[in-house]
């Protein structure tokens, strides 16, 4: 069965260049277009769809809004947001609002049909450039004094708190594993757990609650006052 896609975009041309490129790929469908927020939740209700490739600036209902609407549906489709290089405050809305993807316009049509195989899948996926600029804006920020970590990481092992904050940091499970000298594989079970004892949906989540617990320093490091802590009461 082909990946089903539901289009949600103001701008005719950008959804045009989706449809044509997608039209000769067999495993993915365009089942519908919307030119709003609004429009494209309707045609979730409707379709069903596998994926939503979703604006962020759109009239009657943004994207934000509408995905936090198709996220809270149950057995809803995963959400691919797409926006402009300079969204940076929208792209932290949409990833809170329940976005598994977060791709800007200037990427190449065939990365972005990748990203809609990738988020099928059960995955998640940001663009590179974009975990970047959120790294600087979150670390930009002041971090709150903690003489102790948050209620939410405090049952993580210190080597997951050690992965969660390379996660927040962008890194790529190949480039955790160098960093620590561990295996990829060991990696892959390190992030499985911190999902599920996080109650994060996807490594998206992971990175947010990675910023939003001061785990990535104003110079992009980890929070080392706060991680000796917890590694102290938590030994992995």
């Amino acid at each position: 069965m082909p990946i089903r896609v539901v289009l949600a975009d103001d701008q005719p041309l950008i959804r045009a260049g989706l449809v044509m490129v997608i039209a000769d790929i067999p495993d993915i469908e365009i089942v519908g277009e919307a030119g709003n927020g609004a429009e494209a939740v309707q045609l979730v209700r409707d379709l069903r769809p596998d994926v939503v490739v979703m604006d962020i600036r759109m009239p009657v209902m943004d994207g934000i809004e509408a995905t936090h609407m198709i996220t809270n549906q149950a057995g809803g489709p995963q959400v691919i947001v797409l926006t402009t290089f300079d969204d940076d405050d929208n792209v932290y809305k949409a990833l809170r609002a329940g976005a598994s993807g977060f791709l800007v316009k200037d990427m190449a049509l065939d990365d972005i049909i990748a990203a809609v195989r990738v988020v099928a899948g059960g995955d998640a996926l940001i663009a590179p450039k974009v975990t970047r600029r959120l790294i600087e804006e979150f670390t930009a920020r002041p971090q709150p004094a903690s003489p102790s970590p948050p209620q939410q990481i405090r049952g993580i092992t210190g080597r997951e708190l050690e992965v969660l904050t390379l996660i927040g940091r962008g890194l790529s499970n190949a480039e955790i594993a160098q960093a620590m000298i561990i295996s990829g594989a060991t990696v892959k079970a390190y992030v499985s757990r911190l999902l599920a004892k996080l109650h994060a949906r996807d490594r998206v989540h992971l990175v947010i609650i990675a910023y939003e617990h001061g785990l990535v320093s104003q110079r992009g490091s980890p929070d080392t006052h706060n991680q000796r802590q917890h590694q102290d009461a938590n030994p992995a």
